[in-house]
């Protein structure tokens, strides 16, 4: 398997360890954020890609007016079913789909969000033109991105607790992934690239990440992302001395008891002018 899939393989238990640990920790904030950016935006209909387990779907869902018609989509199966029987007060529709090759209509959304899904496109400007292209003329491309690894503090201690128990071959998806498309310039450029001919106004946003123990991001980190291929890679029983490892690393850097870190990420949003 290829290092691409690897770091697209949201697969076993990944999904609902996501869901239970990872989401609170780092995607709550950033999702509410989104959310409030649109509650007040005249829409009908809205179309969320790369929707992960939901975390956003469910503060959209809180935050829009009923009669929105939300269609919330993902590529991997397994994350949009655990999105799913989480559930939403309105009816939504749940569709798999690929962000490169959208399955919908021309100009048929007024909206289209993304959190922390361009990471993972391995065709960015494939994915921004999609977008682009179901945008109806007064529409909205709205997405997120993570900063840079060194300003989000679990995300660097883990890397860096990581490449100390693996010094040969360091596991390294964090950095590369996740945190590896954290350039404004580089964002503005694959979007011109792909044919987005309206500027964007990109927001750096900083916030706090929060948990009861160390040993909750060392699991949301190690169990709850492809990260977990990486390390299992070096043998089925070096999971549990991962997380361990990283664990001790969190709580020397932010204590035993309950630990707070600096997260922060790039806002894009694009108005396509009618």
């Amino acid at each position: 398997m290829n290092q691409h899939a690897i770091d697209k393989r949201f697969a076993g238990s990944i999904p609902k360890l996501y869901d239970q640990y990872l989401v609170p920790l780092i995607f709550a904030p950033y999702a509410l954020d989104l959310a409030h950016r649109l509650r007040k935006r005249p829409m009908r209909r809205l179309l969320e890609v790369a929707a992960g387990t939901g975390a956003v779907t469910r503060a959209l869902d809180e935050a829009l007016p009923p009669d929105v018609s939300m269609t919330i989509t993902d590529l991997n199966q397994a994350m949009l079913d655990q999105a799913a029987a989480s559930g939403t007060a309105r009816k939504v529709e749940w569709r798999q789909a690929d962000a490169l090759d959208l399955p919908f209509g021309d100009a048929g959304f007024d909206v289209v969000v993304c959190q922390f899904g361009a990471m993972f496109f391995p065709d960015k400007e494939r994915a921004y033109a999609e977008a682009w292209r179901v945008l109806n003329p007064d529409g909205l491309l709205l997405f997120n991105v993570w900063d840079r690894i060194e300003e989000n503090e679990f995300a660097c201690t883990i890397t860096e607790a990581l490449a100390a128990l693996f010094p040969e071959d360091p596991p390294r998806f964090l950095a590369r992934t996740p945190h590896g498309y954290a350039d404004p310039g580089v964002i503005a450029r694959d979007l011109k690239a792909a044919g987005v001919d309206a500027p964007a106004r990109i927001d750096t946003v900083a916030a706090r990440s929060r948990a009861a123990s160390p040993e909750m991001p060392a699991i949301a980190y190690c169990q709850g992302t492809p990260l977990r291929s990486e390390i299992e890679a070096f043998g089925p029983d070096r999971l549990a001395e991962a997380t361990a490892a990283c664990k001790d690393a969190l709580a020397r850097r932010f204590g035993q008891g309950a630990v707070d870190g600096k997260i922060q990420a790039h806002v894009i949003a694009v108005e396509k002018a009618g």
